[in-house]
């Protein structure tokens, strides 16, 4: 994560105020502006308001009923107390988040707060959830960078409307780049048009796969940048006449996506990175270790946010470098938790851990949120995260794993929601609201898929993530 110093410090710009993007949207163009919310079975919605009322509903947001939050991936409402028909929150919009859509014609787009009628948050709001963990982090002495380094499968509908990868390009061939490079081009260009720097480019394992990482971000512009990511990726590849699935297992029998979380520990002024020490043997300090370790401790509960579709565990397998048990190593892609080695023009800049049990059918802000608190509460405990698996945890017997603390990952949806459902450090972290509403959700998302066969949860795992 080499310059994160840059990053840093651009957070402590002036955000622009309501009037500054009203006048923004009127130069570009704009004739409607979409406010973004995600939901709790992960998938992005939101309403739009013409420019004429833009100014007063950047103030104002736009009504949404509470039982939204209680909708889950197939559109079935879940049973949650307080979300029925009678009931409503605002969407009100963050200015500092306004992007003018580039592969949207007069469209532009900001996320969301949900509020109460009285401008407090709403104790459902995915995003003040994160809010709360960033200002608990701060509490603690530090802050936090983050990204989501995502995959994707780029495909196009065959003539009986099935999808199909739109190559059989090997990882990192130049067949692959070849093939994807007008999509590419147009959306390189349509996310740095919005601010979200590119960092690499390349195709991957899967037929059809794509990684185009960004950079980094502070942790509640890093959950917005990947609601925006998503948005993109999606709407460049529908104008090219293709189809870009972020869903962890689109294709079964090809590579899983991931939406691994890189994330570094900053002191409060975001001038040093507080999770590296040159004289440790792997560069980390003891925060970042306590960090890791709380992640790893409440990695079982953890994945129902990170990774929280019923889809989600086709991809974590042994030997599916998507990792599957709760192990941290250097450099090592199996590991739950990999330390990546750091670039040899700013080691200190480029300290950083990355969880790779995460994919983009989850709510980015509930995802970092909880991986925020899982690892403040390793900060809290001082607790440590044992020997690093220097080789796939897979490898290593059953009894070397438990003498290293290293669990086999739970294999379904309703086993990392049990999980989730006993961590009272995460469950207290959501709040009850909150909490209640996303395992009521997503025990209906998985009772539904567990009735039905793989093309029913492909078809709907496919275009939704």
């Amino acid at each position: 994560m080499k310059g994160q110093r840059m990053a840093a410090k651009q957070s402590t710009m002036t955000a622009p105020d309501a009037d500054q993007v009203t006048q923004r949207a009127e130069e570009a163009g704009v004739r409607l502006v979409r406010f973004l919310y995600t939901d709790n079975g992960g998938v992005t919605r939101g309403k739009s308001t013409p420019l004429t009322f833009l100014r007063q509903r950047i103030d104002d947001g736009i009504g949404l009923t509470k039982a939204m939050q209680a909708m889950n991936m197939l559109d079935q409402l879940a049973p949650v107390d307080g979300m029925g028909p009678v009931g409503e929150i605002r969407l009100v919009p963050d200015p500092a988040t306004f992007r003018v859509l580039p592969y949207a014609p007069h469209a532009a787009a900001m996320t969301v707060d949900m509020l109460n009628h009285d401008g407090s948050p709403w104790e459902a709001c995915p995003r003040s959830f994160l809010k709360r963990q960033i200002a608990a982090c701060a509490e603690a002495g530090f802050g936090v960078q983050a990204v989501f380094e995502v995959e994707f499968s780029l495909a196009q509908k065959t003539a009986d409307g099935a999808f199909a990868p739109v190559d059989e390009s090997l990882c990192f061939a130049t067949t692959g780049f070849t093939i994807s490079a007008r999509f590419i081009d147009d959306l390189v260009e349509a996310l740095e048009a919005q601010g979200l720097e590119v960092d690499q480019y390349y195709p991957e394992l899967g037929h059809g796969q794509q990684e185009l990482p960004i950079r980094h971000a502070p942790a509640l512009a890093a959950a917005d940048r990947q609601v925006f990511y998503r948005e993109t990726v999606r709407n460049v590849a529908y104008n090219h006449g293709l189809w870009a699935s972020l869903a962890p297992k689109p294709f079964p029998n090809e590579a899983g996506n991931g939406a691994h979380i890189h994330f570094s520990l900053w002191d409060n002024d975001g001038e040093r990175n507080v999770m590296y020490d040159a004289a440790n043997e792997y560069g980390l300090s003891k925060l970042g270790y306590h960090f890791i370790a709380g992640i790893l401790d409440h990695l079982p509960a953890l994945l129902a946010l990170t990774c929280p579709s019923y889809n989600s565990y086709r991809r974590l397998q042994p030997h599916f470098w998507s990792s599957a048990f709760t192990a941290w190593g250097p450099d090592n892609r199996e590991a739950a938790v990999r330390v990546p080695s750091k670039f040899k023009s700013d080691p200190s800049g480029s300290t950083n851990a990355e969880l790779k049990a995460s994919d983009s059918s989850s709510n980015p802000y509930l995802a970092l949120g909880g991986l925020l608190a899982a690892g403040l509460d390793g900060v809290r405990r001082k607790l440590l995260p044992g020997k690093p698996a220097l080789v796939d945890p897979a490898i290593y017997s059953e009894a070397e794993r438990a003498e290293m603390g290293i669990k086999r990952y739970p294999t379904t949806l309703n086993e990392a929601l049990d999980n989730l459902e006993a961590d009272t450090v995460l469950m207290a972290a959501l709040g009850p609201l909150l909490g209640q509403a996303y395992l009521a959700v997503k025990r209906l998302e998985w009772a539904s898929f567990s009735k039905e066969d793989i093309d029913f949860e492909i078809k709907h795992h496919f275009w939704k993530f």
